[in-house]
């Protein structure tokens, strides 16, 4: 894996260079082994938690794992481009336009105990703004060089803290183009649905139950760019014990498994019925 400036991995994608890099923050890692017209993202993976909010932030530990992502890159790891974010959402939150990145209230919950500095500030959003050049420039070059792509933008939620029956996946569309997208949206829902997973977990999947698809990684692709669907996709968090900290990583594997087949035989019926 390299390490390259916002730059130098934009100068990379606009050659169509094969390459896997984190960035020089140390922000983001981005893979690319093949040019394909899809794309998997997984922005709320991340973790990281830079050392100088530690003693400001009020949420413990567990408390920002709850509410992240965990594991959803390596859901997605085996195909060919894949993007995903690094630091925590509790730093910036790359599912939210710059505005509203920096939280300092997370799920009703005062999240400093002092508010941010706009130095404090700055530093986070300089990342989130490195993050979407590099989105910009990776959508153009393979709507460019194929006349459309896909995005599947993976997450989780947290489905213990539902009060009713949830599904195992859930597909967020408000904000794509149904009349359009309709028939390959269901198409999609289906595949997720037919997933046999261990431990006697059911694979369900609806359109826009818990969520739907409401983040600005979708929002910032649609709106700038005409071919290209997002797939906000969510894997209520059957992977892991949500209250106890736990992953459990043959259910993982599983969904690692099926979505190498899946998306790709997905993607390509996406292309057939929409490039240019």
């Amino acid at each position: 894996m390299l390490k390259l400036s916002v730059e130098g991995i934009i100068n990379k994608i606009k050659a169509e260079d094969v390459f896997e890099a984190i960035s020089s923050d140390y922000s983001f890692t981005i893979k690319i082994e093949e040019f394909v017209p899809y794309v998997c993202g997984a922005i709320h993976d991340g973790h990281q938690f830079r050392k100088e909010l530690w003693s400001n932030c009020i949420h413990t530990e567990y408390d920002r794992w709850y509410e992240e992502d965990p594991e959803t890159k390596n859901m997605v790891r085996s195909h060919p481009i894949v993007i995903a974010g690094c630091d925590s959402r509790f730093e910036y939150d790359l599912n939210r336009a710059p505005e509203d990145a920096v939280f300092e209230t997370a799920w009703g919950k005062q999240l400093w105990h002092k508010p941010l500095s706009q130095e404090m500030k700055a530093k986070s959003l300089q990342k989130h703004t490195n993050f979407y050049d590099v989105v910009h420039a990776l959508i153009s070059t393979i709507e460019s060089k194929f006349g459309f792509c896909t995005v599947y933008d993976m997450h989780s939620y947290n489905w213990k803290r539902w009060d009713r029956p949830v599904p195992t996946w859930n597909l967020g569309t408000m904000n794509v183009d149904s009349s359009r997208f309709g028939r390959v949206i269901e198409n999609w829902r289906q595949s997720l649905s037919e997933i046999d997973f261990p431990n006697a977990i059911k694979s369900t999947s609806k359109i826009n139950d818990t969520f739907q698809g409401n983040g600005y990684f979708l929002k910032f692709i649609t709106k700038n760019f005409n071919n290209t669907l997002v797939l906000a996709t969510e894997i209520a968090k059957v992977y892991c014990d949500e209250y106890e900290h736990i992953i459990f990583p043959e259910v993982v594997s599983t969904v690692e498994r099926a979505l190498k087949v899946r998306i790709p035989e997905h993607a390509l019926n996406v292309y057939n019925t929409f490039k240019t």
